[in-house]
């Protein structure tokens, strides 16, 4: 992805967030250069990659296989110290998160406003395949039975509870705009407890045209 393109996505999510009065720490808006020398005092943020995050999953297509996010809290799984997560997202109409699962976390998914996300779920068989069998999940605390792969529609307000070994993939219904997604989970740890089904890469190569507005959670080792 080019920096330019990355700058804009930060840009419109910024004005989605306060569009629906969702509002970040002040860190959030911080410039390149007001991180410097400041990873003692920031070493949660940093270590926890805390902060901005935008990927194409390698796509080369952001539009159509992509997510915005922004980790708002999280901890370590070596640690031990914080055991939660939090992370507010923005979808596109018909723009995917690719399907996969999580070999350990355990996550709610909240559609906090905006248009309605879509999500395909199958439980992984012993192989890391997909199941055909039909699976029961909690959509706000009620048990719910879908087919596998059958498309799940959540409505603002509407929330998922997703166990470890779930796949899952996610959009946002044509139609009805971009989708202000919400997270909260157990510690999320993107270099370990990520199962993609297919060959997906988590974070994208930047080409820097020009400099960046915000540090992405990916940037701060070389801009710290």
């Amino acid at each position: 992805m080019k920096r330019s393109e990355v700058n804009s996505i930060i840009s419109e999510m910024k004005d989605f967030l306060h569009e629906h009065q969702f509002y970040l720490p002040e860190w959030a808006f911080w410039k390149p250069e007001n991180w410097k020398g400041k990873y003692i005092i920031c070493s949660e943020i940093v270590d926890n990659k805390l902060g901005w995050d935008i990927t194409d999953f390698g796509s080369s297509n952001f539009t159509k296989v992509g997510l915005s996010l922004f980790t708002i809290r999280n901890g370590r799984l070596e640690k031990k110290d914080k055991l939660f997560c939090e992370k507010i997202m923005m979808a596109y109409e018909e723009q995917e998160t690719p399907m996969h699962f999580h070999w350990s976390k355990m996550e709610d998914i909240i559609n906090r406003g905006g248009g309605n996300l879509v999500m395909e779920l199958y439980l992984a068989t012993d192989e890391d395949k997909l199941s055909p069998n039909p699976i029961t999940v909690s959509i706000d605390g009620i048990l719910t039975t879908v087919k596998a792969g059958e498309p799940l529609i959540l409505k603002p307000g509407q929330s998922i509870c997703l166990k470890p070994k779930v796949f899952h993939r996610f959009y946002g219904q044509k139609g009805k705009g971009k989708v202000l997604i919400g997270e909260v989970s157990a510690v999320n740890d993107d270099a370990t407890d990520n199962k993609f089904y297919g060959k997906v890469g988590r974070f994208p190569e930047i080409e820097e045209d020009v400099k960046p507005i915000h540090l992405l959670v990916n940037d701060y080792e070389k801009y710290l």
